[in-house]
């Protein structure tokens, strides 16, 4: 396990949950809520850190971060 490998994240608030979600795309499942961004974020690092140590505890594989939003995508293009 690498612990300064950065995976992206998704930040959003959900209208049908009333709630701000952070979620991270490499690491299935892995998700939080909070009622600020601030929270979400927080949460989900939280989560991250769990989900990353579990999977290492199992020996589950722990993937590479590979996604980035299109934003960062089409800056590198151009």
């Amino acid at each position: 396990m690498e612990p300064n490998d950065h995976y992206s994240i998704n930040l959003f608030y959900s209208d049908r949950d009333g709630c701000w979600v952070a979620d991270v795309p490499d690491l299935k499942y892995c998700t939080a809520f909070g009622s600020s961004p601030a929270e979400a974020l927080q949460e989900v690092e939280v989560a991250k850190a769990a989900w990353l140590e579990a999977a290492y505890d199992v020996g589950k594989p722990i993937p590479a971060p590979k996604y980035r939003a299109v934003i960062y995508q089409l800056t590198a293009v151009g």
